[in-house]
């Protein structure tokens, strides 16, 4: 059946990062995870880092809902300011998507996580309809920076407790961690 190929792909796929819970993961920091997961990819050697890319989710109003996350449990969306994913298209034919935060699969067929995750753009209101930045992961690994300050309040308190490895700092200029 046309419908079971897809499924024997996903069976024979090797995944490129290590099971989830021995990915470097800290909340509500996905662009600095999924940076941690691209060294990783890099590091191992099991797949060309050109088969990756970082894709980073947002939209003007910084307001993107996103089902099937951790975050939420049950049916409804977390809605997040802006999110980042790995997609690993694989030369393999079939792609997949690496999302520390869902409940889904890890790593999740990308037709199955576009379906469950984002659901239609029929079905949401126009301001939450999301944007879509890919970035090769090489390029993101050479120029992503981040001194956290997005996740500090006003008042300078965290938001969400940083990680504990220092900063992240790269290339002379930092790609921006939403889209815009």
């Amino acid at each position: 059946m046309e419908g079971d190929v897809p499924a024997a792909a996903a069976a024979r796929y090797q995944p490129a990062s290590p099971p989830r819970d021995a990915c470097v993961y800290n909340s509500c920091y996905c662009e600095e995870n999924i940076w941690k997961l691209c060294e990783y990819i890099k590091n191992h050697d099991q797949y060309p880092l050109e088969e990756c890319y970082a894709v980073f989710i947002s939209n003007e109003r910084k307001m993107i809902p996103i089902w099937k996350q951790q975050a939420r449990p049950g049916d409804g969306p977390v809605i997040w300011d802006y999110h980042v994913v790995l997609l690993h298209v694989s030369s393999g034919g079939q792609s997949f998507i690496y999302d520390l935060d869902t409940v889904l699969p890890f790593p999740c067929p990308f037709d199955t996580y576009v379906e469950d995750a984002f659901k239609s753009d029929e079905d949401i209101h126009p301001q939450f309809r999301r944007k879509f930045r890919v970035i090769r992961a090489d390029s993101y690994l050479k120029n992503f920076a981040s001194d956290r300050s997005h996740m500090k309040d006003s008042s300078g308190n965290w938001r969400e407790p940083p990680p504990s490895y220092p900063c992240i700092e790269t290339g002379e200029k930092a790609l921006s961690p939403v889209y815009g």
